[in-house]
């Protein structure tokens, strides 16, 4: 939610900060480039020093980037603060993650996905709404400060319940790997982001993107000739491994995309303020919190390749739909169709997320949560500026200033991108993660 809280409140920070909204969005890209650069190196902090202890200690750096962000009084000083929340968060949610693999019975792991996936799927939703309403009824400040008694009992639940069973692995850290998969997730996340949402000139956009692409192909063959790699990618060897992040980075494309198109649609095309087109997106997480009390059984009765495949078929359908909205458009219409949409991306995420896991051995699960979190973030960002691409093109084409229409072609596009997920899915065994889903591999 901290990554999208904002967006709305670009104008009032910016105000108060004496710059302005496009050049503020900077922070915006702060906050996900920190996370791409230090997301890698998670599964090795926690090795070396305990998966709770990295939890505990990345809530608290999380809670200082937080006050820091609310005590600044510049631009610089605001993107330097977003900049260590998203450190915090880089090592939150991957060791989070962690945890929970390490914690969780084999047999309860998709319940357990399940609650774990509700976060990541409100929290885009949520935050431009709550910022726009903190922002509108109290102060900018508050949406930072916040955080700090909500961090403060995240660190004494952790320390709490949260169980000390780590044998702790002193591995040398690849700080090669660490320099060129922080320049190649951090160049690739920054220059999308820049070109999407242009705070600065495209050029710089483009030449970071380069950058990032060059790295991450330098960092492929490093981690080929290196015995113990940052991000070990022969787990991609692995073919349900590999599908799951591979399927599940297609079908984030479109994830990406439709939150950045739905609220802007919403408010260019509809006339709606902020806050109306946010409390209407909001409909799809209701679909996707009713979901998880299903999940479970549903893996069981069906499958994973069966439930992952039709779930991105449904997705993609409820993407398109999207096309079909005007201001005419019956509000219960528009709400049934994101709630089928959230459910459908609600199952998905679940299954993804945990069938990655389905034959990782136990020994190799902190090299796997970072890949698959970078794998999570970078679609996330190609999903975006892709979605700016296309509104840009076809305004550019159709000669005309950015309307109603524009949104159309861009939902339709994506909801083919997502739908080519489905191709990834259907090619795993019918009896891929039955480990996990309880369901009954077949007679052979």
């Amino acid at each position: 939610m901290d990554s999208n809280v904002i967006s709305t409140s670009l104008p009032a920070i910016a105000d108060d900060l004496g710059t302005s909204p496009i050049a503020l969005k900077l922070a915006l890209t702060g906050y996900l480039v920190s996370l791409a650069v230090f997301i890698p190196v998670s599964g090795w902090m926690a090795d070396r020093f305990g998966a709770k202890r990295v939890f505990r200690a990345a809530i608290a750096v999380f809670v200082v980037g937080s006050l820091a962000c609310a005590i600044s009084n510049s631009l610089t000083t605001f993107v330097l603060a977003r900049s260590l929340q998203g450190m915090g968060g880089a090592m939150m949610t991957p060791v989070g993650r962690l945890l929970i693999i390490r914690l969780t019975p084999r047999n309860e792991l998709v319940s357990a996905m399940a609650w774990l996936s509700i976060p990541a799927m409100i929290g885009p939703l949520a935050g431009p709404p709550i910022g726009g309403f903190i922002t509108t009824y109290f102060t900018w400040h508050w949406i930072f400060i916040i955080n700090v008694p909500i961090g403060i009992l995240g660190i004494w639940f952790a320390g709490k319940y949260l169980p000390d069973t780590d044998d702790l692995i002193n591995r040398k850290l690849d700080w090669t790997g660490f320099a060129l998969s922080g320049l190649g997730m951090a160049g690739v996340v920054f220059g999308l982001s820049v070109v999407s949402l242009p705070a600065l000139p495209p050029f710089v956009g483009l030449g970071t993107l380069f950058l990032g692409i060059v790295s991450s192909v330098l960092y492929i063959r490093h981690a080929r000739h290196r015995l113990n790699p940052l991000l070990d990618l022969s787990l991609f060897n692995n073919k349900v491994f590999r599908t799951s992040v591979v399927g599940g980075s297609i079908f984030r494309l479109g994830v990406g995309a439709v939150p950045f198109l739905l609220p802007l649609m919403f408010q260019v095309g509809f006339g709606l303020t902020p806050f109306q087109s946010g409390m209407l997106t909001f409909t799809s997480a209701i679909g996707a919190v009713t979901m998880k009390f299903g999940a479970r059984s549903m893996f069981a009765r069906f499958g994973f390749r069966n439930s992952l495949a039709f779930c991105a078929l449904i997705s993609a359908g409820s993407i398109a739909l999207n096309g079909f909205f005007t201001p005419e458009t019956p509000y219960w219409i528009i709400f049934m169709a994101l709630l089928i949409g959230g459910v459908g991306r609600s199952l998905l995420f679940t299954g993804v997320n945990t069938l990655g896991y389905a034959e990782i051995p136990n020994d190799k699960t902190s090299q796997a949560t970072p890949i698959t979190a970078v794998a999570q973030q970078v679609s996330l960002a190609i999903g975006v500026a892709i979605a700016g691409a296309i509104l840009e093109v076809s305004t550019l084409l159709q000669g005309h200033e950015l309307q109603l229409s524009d949104f159309h072609i861009g939902f339709f596009i994506i909801a083919i991108i997502s739908g080519l997920a489905f191709f990834s899915f259907i090619r795993l065994d019918p009896d891929a993660g039955h480990q996990l889903s309880g369901r009954k591999p077949r007679q052979k």
